[in-house]
């Protein structure tokens, strides 16, 4: 058995959207079984993977995915190569997120960095691995996602006085007369100074500010993020994360456009429903817009600094070679690449084998999938998850709506 279905597991977090207007919970109510939908629950995230957890299951088995892996490691192909897969460990941990309100401003650690808190706080930071990730936008998606370049932040220093008037002047200064060599250090120390302002100042510097906003007292530069400004407050009263949006780049995607997060990247997810795939982990240092606890001074320590276009974090995909109605995701990093799949009605398209396992789900329409090696063919619907063995070859077959697959799989050679 090499190509099966799988359950995905659901994660109710309080920014998911809500009932059936999350993409989460219309996947899941297709798809898994004894799954009941109330419309009063955030369906955030589906997971898709062996994370420990929450392991994917085998539909049909009271099996996890991760357990059955472990006793046949022959269905990773070359990953335990180029991978630790102990216990049946995959790789690449694959999502889709349906985003009701934003999620906190955050940062992903390096593997080092993640080793380190894991051993500190192994009940916060659950996995000693790193988490780049990247998100592919199913419907439009907005987001925060890198430090701006330096030249625009100082063009909000001087235009919003409330975001100026949180930080010690002292720092405000010597970040606006940083020469480039000395950029990334004032950089810290001025985002430092914001993220570790007294609360109560900051409160009443937001209030300023979304009362200026409401009363529409913005000026040029600001017509930009006004509307943002005032959707965060609504979700985040008073809360300091409301400033990086002076900060971060704003990033809208249409569908299939995507962004790539690298290890120490500041960003938070505002709306939308995406595809996510990540290195297999669940660590996340947390710092504003949100009620779970923060951890302000490992994210200090943890950004790069790095300032550029939001251009520089997307992701442009390729036709894969030698198929119709692929295309591939490749970010600069071997944990996990996507394909995005769109087949029309009635036609069939053929992937090749990989030297890894991957995992498949279907996102519109139906169809089915046949392995090479199985004696038929898979039915397929919306919403079904499917694991895919190493050095498999398979054809999907798309039903009379066509169908739409992503498919995430680790990258074993260069």
């Amino acid at each position: 058995m090499s190509t099966f279905l799988i359950a995905p597991t659901i994660q109710q977090y309080d920014w998911g959207k809500i009932g059936k207007s999350s993409k989460v919970a219309q996947l899941a109510k297709s798809a898994l079984p004894g799954f009941t939908l109330n419309e009063s629950t955030p369906y955030a995230e589906l997971w898709m993977g062996t994370h420990v957890k929450s392991p994917s299951g085998i539909l049909g088995s009271n099996k996890t995915l991760r357990a059955f892996l472990a006793g046949h490691p022959e269905l990773m192909g070359d990953v335990p190569s180029v991978f630790d897969t102990t216990g049946g460990n995959l790789p690449f941990l694959f999502k889709v997120l349906s985003i009701g309100k934003a999620l906190s401003i955050q940062v992903h650690p390096d593997k080092k960095t993640a080793e380190k808190l894991h051993a500190q706080q192994p009940s916060v930071y659950t996995d000693p691995n790193h988490k780049p990730e990247i998100a592919i936008a199913l419907t439009p998606f907005r987001g925060l996602c890198g430090f701006l370049p330096t030249p625009e932040i100082k063009a909000y220093l001087a235009a919003v006085p409330e975001f100026r008037a949180v930080a010690p002047e002292e720092l405000v200064r010597r970040f606006e007369n940083a020469s480039e060599h000395d950029d990334k250090v004032a950089l810290r120390d001025f985002f430092t100074g914001i993220m570790t302002a007294n609360a109560d100042g900051v409160k009443r510097e937001i209030s300023k500010l979304v009362n200026r906003y409401r009363e529409g007292r913005e000026t040029g530069i600001e017509r930009g993020v006004k509307d943002l400004v005032l959707a965060l407050s609504s979700q985040h009263p008073g809360d300091v994360g409301i400033f990086c949006v002076f900060m971060l780049n704003l990033v809208d995607l249409q569908s299939e456009q995507a962004i790539f997060l690298g290890a120490g990247e500041p960003h938070a997810y505002v709306s939308g429903d995406i595809i996510e795939c990540m290195a297999n982990s669940d660590n996340v240092i947390r710092a504003g817009l949100t009620p779970k606890p923060k951890d302000v001074p490992n994210l200090i320590k943890s950004l790069t600094y790095r300032t550029a276009k939001a251009d520089s974090h997307m992701i442009k995909p390729k036709p894969l070679p030698g198929t119709a109605y692929t295309v591939t995701y490749v970010p600069p990093v071997p944990d996990f690449r996507v394909l995005s799949v769109k087949i029309p009605k009635n036609a069939t398209e053929r992937h090749g084998s990989f030297g890894s396992a991957s995992i498949a789900i279907v996102t519109q329409g139906s169809g089915s999938v046949t392995g090479e090696d199985a004696n038929g063919a898979l039915a397929l619907s919306t919403g079904n998850a499917v694991f895919i063995g190493a050095n498999v070859s398979v054809s999907f077959r798309a039903g009379d709506e066509g169908m739409s697959i992503y498919r995430a799989y680790a990258a074993t050679s260069s």
